[in-house]
């Protein structure tokens, strides 16, 4: 609707912020705990200091690798679904394209006042030119 102000929601893409203070919260937590146990033990100084420093790189290097594999296990998966989504449109492209006609009214990008025939119209371009622009008809149906 024109007039209206356009809201900038960042919900949908702060996974990361959360990666962070979950990573942030297991590295304090799992770092305090180590150089307690140790300091507990009556070890000097310096293996206390050892310890915290061992612990802190023990714990990025895990983390990191943790995150590298979730990131590439999603990555893999959208891939997947898109490829799969390839595959149904080339074989039922009318099923597909009243799949993401549907999809577009369920998330409100379309609906307001458009008949069921208005929205396959939008729907129909992106499932044609989903081999030019994968993210549009497959992307959508996928995600």
């Amino acid at each position: 609707m024109p007039g209206l102000p356009i809201e900038g929601h960042r919900t949908h893409s702060i996974g990361w912020l959360r990666a962070a203070v979950l990573g942030a919260n297991d590295g304090i937590v799992s770092t305090a705990s180590l150089i307690l146990g140790v300091a507990a033990a009556n070890a000097g100084p310096g293996a206390v200091l050892v310890a915290g420093v061992a612990g802190l790189v023990a714990g990025a290097m895990s983390m990191a690798a943790g995150e590298y594999v979730s990131v590439s296990s999603q990555s893999d998966t959208e891939r997947a679904d898109i490829a799969r989504e390839r595959e149904e449109l080339a074989t039922d492209a009318t099923h597909e394209t009243a799949e993401l006609a549907g999809i577009y009214v369920q998330r409100g990008n379309l609906g307001f006042g458009f008949g069921h025939e208005a929205t396959l119209r939008v729907a129909e371009p992106s499932c044609r030119n989903v081999q030019h622009a994968p993210a549009s008809g497959c992307g959508t149906s996928a995600r």
